[in-house]
């Protein structure tokens, strides 16, 4: 298993649509940057928040999570109350290859302002748009900006297919759109 560089990210874009929208190259002037980088891609997150707030005194429980827990904004600047949390999801919609395992980590440019991005891996087989948790360390407030850089993605290809894919599991967060909440599998009774 190896890291996959620039060349084989684009091949995989062009031919089987792994990423759309796809930026062939990096973009930087004037912005935080975006599109393939050496050994990655640079994502970009979307227009749209939904931004965390206590005014509910409300719990966060991944197995009974409600929806009064944010508040829902759209726009081409997010702020980000300090030490608090956003969700977001990607401009771009992924399809990763059978035999690729994918990272994401957070911006440098970001990371150094306190801002913390992480997603989890994206799994063979998985596609959507990518949601994205992203926490305000910080105790002063922090903006986004829609349509910039968020973090970037590392891909690692198997030496073969590996036996059980997210879309043979048939993974709860398979082929979302939006911004996806957390869920919980119901038992089965």
């Amino acid at each position: 298993m190896g890291i996959k560089p620039d060349h084989w990210i684009r091949r995989q874009a062009q031919q089987n649509g792994m990423i759309e929208p796809f930026v062939e190259n990096s973009v930087r002037q004037g912005v935080i940057s975006y599109g393939v980088s050496s050994y990655g891609y640079d994502i970009r997150v979307s227009d749209e928040f939904k931004i965390f707030t206590n005014v509910n005194s409300a719990i966060v429980d991944p197995k009974n999570f409600v929806p009064e827990s944010f508040f829902d904004f759209k726009g081409d600047v997010c702020i980000i109350p300090p030490n608090s949390f956003v969700l977001s999801r990607t401009v771009e919609y992924f399809r990763i290859p059978r035999d690729v395992l994918v990272i994401c980590i957070g911006k440098s440019t970001y990371a150094r302002c306190g801002l913390i991005v992480n997603v989890t891996p994206l799994e063979p087989e998985w596609e959507g748009f990518l949601t994205l948790e992203i926490s305000n360390t910080t105790p002063l407030p922090a903006r986004i900006y829609a349509n910039e850089g968020i973090a970037q993605l590392l891909f690692f290809a198997g030496d073969e297919p590996c036996e059980t894919s997210y879309k043979d599991k048939k993974g709860k967060y398979q082929s979302q759109v939006g911004i996806v909440l957390p869920r919980i599998e119901k038992s089965k009774e």
